[in-house]
């Protein structure tokens, strides 16, 4: 890609403004509606059944829709013959019962009967330890961040890495919690690995901020930004690209178990790409970073011991 001139840090009010918007209401959408969590948090039940031949998901949901299980979740489990069930947690219904109805209802208009292959049931307290831990995995993350951007650049920079880390995940959580998409452990893993994504993208951008503070002396600390973001973009679209067409192909090709999964790291990978340009950097300039704050200060003497 041929070097661009793009005033990204002259437009950052404007993507501030649209960052706003879409914080705001994802918080809103997070505090009236909250997460439609899967049954890995809520507890549940997990019956597994096989089929002779490839299984209809479509008449399977219509079939357990009549029976009163509206909610149920049917995925193929890997192969087409083998389906995965997931009910939300039933007060005062023992997984035996629950699996005979189940079983009752997915035979009753198929010409084919599936056989029971396992029954598994996640209680509440399994699901409430599960929260709690992928919680403390994102605090605790955040923590290694804010210390390892602090070590290795300045602490302006940390707290940059930081809110725009904070905005990709609340943003993600938000398109959740809009759109009603289930959350579960497969999501929250995405999420995880989102962090990663997009403090990568950031570090790459604050690596070339530092390196002009230092080379470029005479430039304003708007140039040298702007300068840093233009010259690391190529980079950021061909990288943020594939990762995208993966993606997509997962979405598309991946099957149900991942479907959520791929649609967390589609935003994320957008979202993460977009803060890293124009909400980390920005947040620095914020913040007053100078050339001071990097700029290696010459020792006492060093012209001199130079000097012929």
């Amino acid at each position: 890609m041929k070097a661009t001139h793009i005033n990204f840090i002259g437009n950052r009010k404007i993507a501030m403004t649209f960052s706003g918007i879409l914080m705001v209401i994802a918080i809103i959408s997070l505090a009236v509606r909250g997460l439609q969590m899967g049954i890995d948090f809520t507890g549940g039940t997990l019956i597994e059944v096989g089929y002779q031949e490839a299984a209809d998901l479509t008449a399977l949901r219509k079939s357990l829709s009549e029976s009163g299980f509206a909610n149920a979740t049917v995925q193929n489990f890997g192969t087409t013959k083998d389906v995965l069930i997931r009910l939300k947690l039933q007060e005062g219904v023992s997984s035996a019962d629950l699996s005979t109805k189940v079983l009752e209802a997915i035979n009753k208009n198929t010409a084919t009967s599936a056989s029971l292959r396992r029954v598994e049931f996640v209680g509440p307290q399994v699901g409430d330890d599960l929260a709690e831990d992928g919680f403390l995995a994102l605090l605790y993350s955040t923590m290694a961040i804010l210390v390892y951007v602090a070590w290795r650049f300045e602490w302006k920079f940390s707290v940059g890495a930081i809110i725009a880390t904070f905005h990709d995940v609340i943003v993600t959580l938000g398109v959740f919690s809009v759109f009603a998409l289930e959350f579960d452990l497969t999501v929250l893993a995405a999420v995880l690995a989102l962090i990663g994504y997009s403090l990568n993208d950031t570090i790459v951008i604050y690596d070339r901020i530092r390196e002009n503070f230092r080379n470029l002396r005479k430039a304003s600390t708007e140039e040298i930004m702007n300068n840093a973001i233009n010259v690391t973009l190529s980079r950021t679209i061909m990288i943020s690209l594939t990762v995208f067409l993966v993606l997509v192909s997962l979405f598309f090709l991946g099957g149900e178990v991942i479907h959520n999964f791929s649609i967390a790291l589609l935003f994320g990978v957008v979202f993460g790409t977009y803060s890293s340009i124009f909400i980390a950097s920005p947040m620095v300039l914020i913040l007053g970073i100078s050339p001071e704050d990097l700029i290696i200060p010459a020792k006492e003497g060093a012209e001199l011991d130079r000097m012929p």
